[in-house]
């Protein structure tokens, strides 16, 4: 069976082993994804519509990479900060899995490594023949 990954990036794959992303036959699994660009910084400090739609965006990123689609995620997992932020971080996962409304759970944390983030997600997905 083939196995593919998203590597995570150099600065965590070196002190803790994981990948961004694994792909085992049809099964793809995304890891804990904040809303960083592309620099590695945190978009929308302070706004957690703007980091959400970012982790997703990332998100996408790694199912794609791994040759998925996001109609294909089967569930999510929300990781935030602040109950008050459900609403901003749905309508995110709605602009992304409208019509798809993969299984979900939301939990809240303490918070995570970096204080600046807000949110983290992570999903699974299944690639089947179109």
């Amino acid at each position: 069976m083939a196995n593919r990954t998203v590597p995570a990036p150099p600065h965590f794959a070196e002190k803790f082993a994981y990948s961004q992303a694994r792909r085992v036959g049809d099964f793809i699994a995304v890891s804990g994804t904040p809303g960083r660009g592309a620099d590695g910084e945190v978009v929308g400090e302070g706004d957690a519509y703007a980091q959400a739609r970012q982790a997703l965006e990332n998100v996408k990123r790694s199912v794609e990479a791994l040759g998925g689609r996001m109609e294909q995620v089967v569930r999510t997992r929300i990781y935030l900060t602040d109950m008050n932020y459900i609403w901003d971080i749905g309508r995110a996962h709605l602009e992304f899995f409208t019509g798809i409304d993969p299984a979900t759970s939301l939990v809240k944390v303490t918070g995570f490594f970096d204080p600046k983030i807000l949110v983290e997600v992570d999903c699974d997905a299944v690639v089947m023949p179109q």
